[in-house]
């Protein structure tokens, strides 16, 4: 008798198998080498089909070692172009040729090649794949009713996460250790059975990791070079929920079903935001909305009215433009995590789409942060109106997103109005944080008063930074601020630069109150009553900084930078044409060429010059040493 298996046959062992078992008598195997090509490519991706196949093949030329049966390799190996259309039924055409010019029997365990190959009159053995319906894996005996995730690796025991949603603990399921063996062994079964059951599917496939869902589980194997060793997790919901089981039920219900909304549920990892992601899902859907997720992969445990997508030929961007033609009401994107990601769930908020964003942040806070500088500021109350923290399985923060054009909080002159985006507590509707650009930098300022008055707050951090910005842009040595309510403020300064910071007739002194709508009064380090060491000392630095030194640059020479409108300046007036680093409190800032007119300028807005003005806000001390 004559077979000619094709790939999945000799990757799923079965001609072996068959033989072992006495199925076949004086039997020849034909091995198509488009086979032995698909195998190696396989094997060569990393992949466990390329080299289970592989085994395969040698366990033939053993059993022909034994003259039990005879193996001969025939015909030619798949072209590039035939290998990268084997989806379409290249090679797998190439291999029935070879079995109808040999009047040999295709041995399968392809359904479609079986079906193909009867149509075209040839004779074909059909065997059922590995885990065709089957409804269980192996590792499945490491999960209990408690357990959300299992960690199996080569050469380590069995761990998994147990216990309640709040209360997860990570710990040793088993005292024998996993050997490879093990591990591929599982791992061949959870591949196959995704593959062949009609409850599970391959996700992702790329050299080095794979990712399956099977039932609820959700299963990532990764192998060398990606990761150290051969390693499997496993992950399933222990929990499924509706939006009653959570704090502010009615309230969300009420708010989510107004109108279309832009939410962020945001949380540590296993905090739960996936499982409340899934109860607002069932809500919307039970309420007349049309809803989809966007998820790579698909993990969120739904009903079958809500159509779950993927990364349309691996884009996101390709998802979305799809689900505009779709039109949902209402769609879930499980996670937001990159810039690309952020700017595809701007888009589809801003064209009218219900969104709710499932993102990694530590505080509720942070969630909207990470949208400053991928949103324009302004549009972020359009994108997200909403933000919800979950922590322990619990929602534990609400925000409610808007915005308004207002003096911000801990100012006082009306010129300093600009639009504010204030982030209220739900619950409570107090006003908790207020984002705005000052000075041409967005700051996020907490209203809650944290430092409970002992110490300088938000605000006044950030009113006392820019004075001493803008006072070091016109005096050449140290200053020190001093705030003395919301709108008032004393500057201390070296008494030669007196003159320089008041300007004639005051004029200069009253532009930087106008512009910062502070009432500033200038006076000399001398009259500063808490002048002390500290302050002689630094007075001394600015001296040194600001004084010439001769010859090549020393170790450690203290530099006093200047801030001006475009620029921070480094005067180095006789080292013209040197390479120097610039260093804050000892750490490496950058390397510079000191220009023709004696000094180092960069250009503000910059982020040498950011990191530079940063540290000067800080009170580092600036040096300069030869590179």
């Amino acid at each position: 008798m004559k077979i000619v298996p094709d790939t999945s046959a000799v990757i799923d062992g079965r001609v072996s198998e068959r033989i072992e078992s006495g199925t076949y008598e004086e039997l020849t195997v034909l091995v198509p080498e488009a086979v032995v090509g698909e195998l190696e490519s396989q094997a060569n991706d990393g992949r466990d089909s390329g080299w289970e196949g592989l085994e395969e093949l040698q366990r033939l030329t053993n059993f022909a070692d034994d003259g039990t049966i005879t193996v001969e390799y025939i015909g030619r190996r798949a072209r590039g172009d035939e290998r990268d259309a084997a989806h379409e039924g290249d090679v797998d055409a190439l291999i029935r040729d070879l079995a109808d010019d040999h009047d040999a029997t295709l041995l399968t365990s392809d359904g479609v090649q079986a079906e193909v190959a009867k149509a075209k009159g040839l004779a074909v053995e059909y065997v059922e794949p590995r885990g065709r319906g089957k409804e269980h894996l192996a590792i499945e005996e490491f999960f209990d009713d408690q357990t959300m995730s299992v960690h199996l690796k080569v050469g380590t025991k069995p761990k998994a996460k147990r216990g309640a949603l709040a209360e997860m603990h990570y710990e040793t399921i088993r005292d024998e250790v996993s050997t490879e063996a093990d591990l591929k062994e599982w791992a061949h079964d959870i591949e196959e059975s995704a593959r062949a059951s009609p409850e599970g599917f391959v996700e992702l496939q790329e050299p080095g990791m794979t990712i399956v869902q099977f039932h609820d589980y959700r299963i990532a194997v990764a192998r060398p070079p990606f990761a150290d060793a051969l390693e499997i997790t496993a992950v399933r919901p222990i929990a499924k929920t509706d939006m009653d089981d959570y704090e502010f039920a009615d309230e969300l219900k009420s708010r989510l079903a107004e109108r279309q909304r832009g939410v962020l549920i945001s949380g540590a990892p296993g905090a739960g935001k996936s499982t409340f992601a899934q109860a607002v899902a069932e809500f919307l859907n039970d309420n007349d909305y049309a809803v989809k997720t966007m998820e790579k992969p698909r993990d969120l445990q739904v009903g079958p009215e809500i159509t779950q997508y993927t990364a349309l030929g691996g884009q996101m961007e390709k998802t979305a433009d799809s689900l505009l033609l779709v039109r949902p009401d209402y769609t879930i994107y499980d996670e937001v995590r990159k810039t690309n990601d952020f700017s595809v769930f701007a888009d589809m908020r801003l064209a009218g789409v219900g969104m709710v964003g499932v993102v990694h942040a530590t505080r509720a806070i942070d969630a909207l942060q990470r949208l400053v500088g991928r949103v324009e500021l302004g549009m972020i109350p359009q994108v997200v109106d909403t933000v919800v923290y979950i922590e322990a399985g619990e929602v534990h923060t609400v925000y409610d997103v808007t915005t308004e054009v207002k003096v911000p909080a801990g100012m006082t002159a009306e010129d300093l109005a600009r639009p504010v985006i204030q982030v209220r507590d739900f619950e409570t509707k107090k006003p908790a944080y207020e984002i705005y650009t000052f000075n041409r930098q967005v700051v996020t300022v907490p209203l809650d008063d944290e430092e409970g008055g002992k110490e300088e707050s938000s605000v006044g951090r950030i009113a006392r930074q820019e004075i001493e910005r803008e006072i070091r842009s016109i005096a050449r040595g140290h200053v020190d601020v001093e705030l003395q309510g919301q709108n008032k403020a004393v500057v201390y300064v070296e008494e030669d630069d007196i003159s320089y910071v008041i300007g004639k007739g005051g004029g200069r002194i009253n532009d930087i109150e106008g512009r910062l709508g502070i009432d500033i009064d200038v006076r000399t380090h001398e009259e500063n009553p808490k002048m002390g060491d500290s302050a002689s000392s630094a007075s001394s630095a600015s001296s040194a900084g600001s004084s010439s030194h001769s010859g090549q640059v020393s170790e450690g020479d203290i530099v006093t930078p200047e801030i001006t409108s475009r620029h921070v300046v480094i005067r180095m007036d006789e080292h013209v044409g040197e390479t120097v680093e610039v260093r804050a409190d000892g750490e490496y800032l950058f390397t510079a060429t000191v220009g023709r007119g004696g000094d180092i300028q960069v250009s503000r807005g910059s982020a040498i010059a950011d990191e530079l003005e940063d540290a000067i806000d800080r009170k580092k001390q600036i040096t300069v040493v030869a590179a």
